[in-house]
């Protein structure tokens, strides 16, 4: 092995990025001469999209056999450090043993974390979906209000952030909790938003439709309001009013992985690093960025990528597939990904699927239901440890929405 490449991360751009770069090496009969290595603390992709549902069974499957059919290499660590002029990586393994591994071309794919902004309490107090170890520990803290006594605190659940993960926690938790504590209790559900209607970013059509559905569900919104502090007994919001609440879920925002600050180059305000059509971080050589450490274009009309599972399998795929492109001569792809849907998940309701950047409604309810699942359980998986099943798959241009 002469060449190297390197895969920060093993979400669903890292997955993809690592079975991409081995198809074009295996069409260009270099497999001998180049190495693909993924490094993440564990081979497994957490289903991250999955965190607000009431089971969490198989959430973080293994990839190790897909990995290995692939011909790709892991290794168990994570990154610390980036040397751009060194062209070189530092990691700290699972042993706690430091290694530095030379590439000859890097992908960061680290993805994204929660938004934990300064506000008092909320680090101490606030329960979270970002992670599975955050939804495990949310899941716990609900099966145990069981065994509390009673009291509108415990019968209390209040979600802040009116973004896909706040609406599609919120309207899970209704049914979640009836499970938990009988369905005669007197539940009390809140969603807080800081936007000036509910769910008015997915447009007027669509909000229309999730606010119904809050309403059918007995979730109260409060909008135009933020958060100004949380204690043990609940949160304190910018309209003076303080509601008690054992639980106060926390889904206001996301943002890249702190290794972008590493490399260099123009960021966003969510501290993505701003790509071009390839996937390079334009002023850093040899060093591709994808899923959400990038902000790219996803057509010609202005569009960009948003921090998602639907952008970052194909961001994956066309950042894997033009880093091993450059060692083996092949041509580079252009991302591109005009199409663009959202499936939101409204628990009991059902689900609301939308087209377009201007989110026409397409399908409600149980038909919406429908596809939400098998988007949940069959689309975004790995596939099988089948080396060309997974080639067939990781073409550049391929997308999981038709």
């Amino acid at each position: 092995m002469n060449k190297r490449i390197i895969v920060a991360g093993s979400g669903f751009a890292g997955l993809w990025a690592v079975i991409s770069a081995q198809r074009a090496i295996a069409l260009a009969n270099q497999e001998q001469n180049i190495e693909v290595i993924m490094i993440s603390p564990t081979p497994n992709l957490t289903i991250r999209p999955r965190l607000y549902e009431q089971s969490l069974e198989n959430m973080n499957p293994d990839i190790s056999a897909l990995l290995d059919a692939v011909g790709a290499t892991y290794i168990s660590g994570t990154v610390e450090n980036i040397d751009e002029n060194a062209q070189s990586i530092t990691i700290k393994k699972s042993n706690n043993q430091q290694e530095i591994l030379n590439y000859d071309r890097f992908i960061l794919a680290t993805g994204s974390r929660a938004f934990i902004p300064p506000i008092s309490g909320l680090a101490e107090y606030a329960f979270s979906v970002s992670d599975l170890a955050n939804a495990e520990k949310l899941d716990q803290h609900l099966n145990d209000l069981v065994n509390q006594p009673y009291s509108k605190a415990r019968n209390t659940v209040i979600v802040v952030g009116g973004g896909l993960t706040g609406l599609e926690t919120v309207t899970e938790i209704p049914e979640r909790l009836r499970k938990i504590l009988g369905t005669e209790q007197e539940l009390r559900i809140i969603l807080v938003d800081t936007s000036p209607e509910i769910a008015i970013a997915m447009g007027h059509e669509a909000a229309t439709v999730i606010q119904s559905a809050l309403t059918e569900l007995a979730v109260e919104s409060i909008a135009d309001t933020r958060v100004l502090s949380l204690d043990g007994n609940g949160v304190t919001l910018s309209n003076g009013e303080t509601i008690e609440s054992n639980t106060i879920i926390w889904t206001a925002g996301m943002r890249a992985n702190p290794l972008t600050a590493q490399i260099s180059g123009e960021k966003d305000n969510l501290g993505r690093i701003l790509g071009d059509s390839f996937l390079h971080a334009p002023s850093s050589k040899n060093i591709f960025v994808t899923g959400d450490t990038v902000k790219v274009a996803t057509d010609d009309l202005g569009h960009f990528n948003v921090m998602s599972c639907q952008h970052a399998m194909s961001l994956g795929r066309v950042a894997g597939h033009n880093a091993a492109a450059e060692l083996v001569g092949l041509p580079l792809h252009p991302y591109s990904q005009p199409k663009y849907v959202t499936c939101l998940d409204l628990g009991a309701w059902g689900a609301l699927y939308t087209e377009g950047w201007d989110r026409k409604v397409c399908v409600t309810r149980a038909e919406g239901k429908k596809i939400k699942q098998e988007i949940n359980t069959i689309w975004i998986y790995p596939p099988a440890p089948d080396r060309d099943a997974a080639f067939a798959v990781a073409n550049p241009d391929f997308v999981i929405v038709p």
